[in-house]
């Protein structure tokens, strides 16, 4: 008879503790998808030959700036520069660029500047698609034609970047950034 009350209250437990876990049911799904390719292409910055380029802004005058927003006027001001696409396979025909890097203040369209005793402020580093639209960092870009695959080939695919106004008062000073970016093919 002990056996039996014990083994009785042994099975009301584990019932018991089973339905505790059933509180704590989930909220949601998330099924992440994606696909795993056979090759990319090879990636090089102003046709350098290398994934990591240096994209010269130039020097711009704070009086440029005529308030939070605001960029220096006109498509000279923007800088363009291009990422090559070499050596692609045939399978690929279109990418988006992924771009990482710090956002200034939680503004996920411009790139801070890399902070410094002497850096400039007030200022970021908006990025640009051949389009000319802003593009989102940790977003895709808007997706980019390959037209030339195989051995040798090379697709020169444009953006730009620009300094834009992020506080009322610009310094002076370097105004430098650096990001990261990913191809999606």
């Amino acid at each position: 008879m002990k056996n039996l009350k014990t083994t009785a209250l042994a099975s009301f437990v584990v019932v018991a503790l089973s339905s505790i876990s059933s509180v704590s049911a989930a909220d949601g799904t998330i099924n992440f998808t994606g696909e795993i390719t056979d090759a990319g292409c090879n990636t090089s910055i102003n046709g350098s030959g290398a994934s990591t380029g240096d994209v010269d802004m130039g020097k711009v005058a704070k009086t440029a700036f005529k308030g939070v927003g605001s960029t220096v006027d006109g498509a000279a001001s923007s800088t363009g520069f291009t990422i090559e696409m070499d050596d692609c396979p045939s399978t690929i025909t279109s990418v988006t660029f992924k771009f990482d890097g710090q956002n200034e203040n939680g503004d996920d369209t411009v790139l801070a500047l890399t902070a410094g005793a002497n850096s400039a402020t007030g200022v970021g580093i908006q990025l640009y698609d051949k389009d000319r639209n802003v593009i989102q960092l940790a977003k895709a870009s808007a997706p980019y034609t390959i037209t030339s695959t195989g051995a040798g080939s090379t697709n020169s695919l444009p953006f730009y970047a620009k300094y834009i106004q992020t506080q009322n008062t610009v310094t002076t000073g370097p105004a430098n950034s650096v990001a990261t970016f990913t191809v999606n093919y």
